[in-house]
């Protein structure tokens, strides 16, 4: 079933059909001759069509229907033909709703990527200090890494004065590999105004909204800053020099090669001003103007309780001078909460410990917030993964927001029954942590001990947005990926079994599995949706542009536990070859 709205999916049914009807009346074979014609079994995206064969003219499709009629559109010497029958599927490649490669190849570029395996005792002995040697022979003036898992250091958190007996002379930030949560030196605490040089504390535990500094016995903070907390004191880096454009646009290549390797060619980043200011866009710009961006990148702006709003908005709508056709700089990003599983969600009931997590903002802000974005012609974006902070979301974007707008709501964790409905009744969009749908069952038992009730087995909802007509999207949140794959592949598996296949564990909340189409559906027209590109890209249909893969297994009838194994063969872009294997 497609994750179209019922009106919506009438109305695009209707189209597919007419187009499958007399595709050569619309594009007569006699004037056109194609570039490029492929047969297989070629799955649409328009209400789970499959087909035989469709023709590619000037990069858009131009004939989509059986074999025998694409013959009509070969020159011969002239025309490419692909035959991948009985090789895999043929497909619309796909995108990803939200993920932030950027700020993962950046540190790349910057600072110091952490595995999801290193312990606490690597991290301190050899991580940190080849760190700080190599910030001090490039002449950096940030030691900076990312990737520690909160999972394996919780229970023995380096403090900032570990962290200073290695390095106290240059500000040092390492973000966990949620970018939630993060562990900083003390002389970083001073230049952001949390301490004196002399030691006197400035900021206490709470006084950054939105965020926790988190104190030591001593009364003063051990180093560790959890959610906006964590932001408030990166923005005091030197960020201007910290990632130049020149490297951002280096990185938008790497991040491009990963990309078509997956199979992706619209990507919405999560959290394009993560440098507080407009580098990103700028590279972006230059990257598309070069000619070799073959991928729709969607930027965000992104907010946080402790900023300037107004002055914010003005920044965020002052982006879209870099809008193309290649970039969409359409959204305001915001967090209402940090994660379940991390004891920052927020949710209700209460945690079993008595508290509710950290929520940045009052329904009344983000009703104003959302009502000014749109007013403006930006979409909001809002991670939300208590049902807490999907309820307050929900009913900010029914007070505040034009439905046209698609405001999006990112991950949802947990979802209160009522509000599937609401959100479906006002077109608000969900990109989907179905990456995250799997669970050891070691970390399970461990839920029980901190989630009340059914949030301890219960995780990432998929069926119910499909079953209830909301349009729903696919994400990796790359590289935040608690140990799960980034490839579409991958995550689809995950999607219709419930278990990871590299993780083990028993199948996790069945009831909410989705089928292959489904997946495919969010994987492919569910993100053009989002991304407002459904009328060029994101399906096989005759008039938008030729973005499709071709998958060296056919997913929609190979062993589940096989789906994991395929791969894009081919990744093209607007009818062009842009990555094989």
């Amino acid at each position: 079933m497609s994750n179209l709205t019922r009106r919506d999916f009438i109305k695009t049914a209707s189209i597919a059909a007419l187009a499958m009807a007399v595709p050569v009346d619309v594009f007569a074979a006699d004037k056109t001759k194609a570039d490029l014609v492929v047969y297989g079994k070629i799955f649409t995206s328009e209400d789970n069509q499959i087909v035989e064969a469709f023709a590619v003219k000037d990069g858009k499709f131009v004939y989509v229907g059986d074999k025998a009629g694409a013959q009509a559109f070969i020159e011969p010497g002239k025309t490419e033909v692909i035959d991948y029958t009985g090789k895999g599927l043929v497909m619309p490649s796909c995108g990803n709703g939200h993920a932030h490669y950027l700020s993962a190849y950046a540190v790349q570029s910057i600072g110091t990527m952490i595995a999801y395996e290193d312990d606490v005792n690597k991290f301190m002995t050899e991580i940190v200090p080849a760190a700080v040697k190599k910030a001090r022979e490039s002449g950096a003036k940030v030691v900076y890494g990312m990737g520690w898992e909160y999972e394996k250091f919780k229970n023995n958190l380096p403090t900032r004065q570990q962290l200073d007996a290695i390095c106290s002379d240059i500000p040092m930030y390492f973000a966990d590999e949620e970018n939630h949560k993060s562990l900083v030196n003390t002389l970083l605490l001073v230049k952001a105004g949390v301490m004196a040089e002399d030691g006197t504390v400035l900021k206490k535990a709470d006084d950054i909204r939105g965020g926790e500094i988190v104190m030591g016995d001593d009364g003063t903070p051990t180093g560790f800053l959890k959610e906006q907390a964590s932001t408030y004191v990166r923005s005091f880096l030197d960020n201007e020099s910290l990632f130049t454009v020149d490297m951002a646009k280096a990185t938008l290549a790497k991040i491009q090669e990963q990309m078509l390797s997956e199979g992706y060619t619209m990507y919405l980043d999560g959290y394009s001003s993560y440098f507080f200011n407009d580098v990103y866009y700028r590279a972006a710009q230059q990257f598309e103007k070069s000619g070799d961006m073959h991928f729709v990148l969607g930027t965000t702006y992104e907010f946080d309780s402790w900023m300037n709003i107004d002055e914010k908005l003005t920044k965020a709508a002052d982006a879209k001078k870099f809008a193309s056709a290649r970039i969409k700089p359409n959204w305001i990003k915001l967090f209402m909460d940090g994660t379940v599983e991390s004891g920052t969600g927020f949710i209700d009931p209460l945690y079993l410990d008595g508290h509710q997590g950290i929520v940045n903002w009052t329904e009344e802000e983000i009703t104003d917030i959302t009502r000014k974005a749109n007013a403006k012609g930006l979409t909001m974006h809002i991670h939300a993964l208590g049902n807490a902070g999907v309820n307050r979301v929900v009913n900010a974007y029914i007070n505040g927001g034009k439905p046209e707008m698609r405001n999006t709501i990112v991950h949802l964790r947990n979802v209160n029954e009522p509000d599937y409905k609401r959100m479906a009744d006002n077109n608000i969009y969900v990109t989907s942590g179905m990456i995250w749908h799997h669970e050891s069952n070691e970390h399970v038992e461990e839920f029980k001990t901190t989630l009340p009730g059914k949030f301890a087995y219960q995780g990432y909802p998929m069926k119910s947005f499909f079953d209830n007509g909301i349009p729903v999207s696919f994400h990796t949140d790359y590289p935040a990926l608690s140990n799960s794959p980034d490839d579409p592949f991958g995550i689809m598996e995950i999607a219709l079994t419930g278990v990871c296949y590299f993780e083990g564990g028993d199948p996790w909340w069945t009831e909410e599995l989705v089928t292959r189409e489904q997946a495919l559906t969010a994987l492919t027209i569910g993100c053009a949706k989002q991304m407002f590109l459904e009328n060029e890209r994101g399906s096989i249909s005759p008039g938008k542009y030729a973005d499709f893969l071709l998958v060296t297994k056919d997913v929609l009838t190979c062993p589940v536990k096989e789906i994991h194994t395929a791969k894009p063969a081919a990744t093209y872009f607007e009818g062009k070859k842009v990555f094989a294997m």
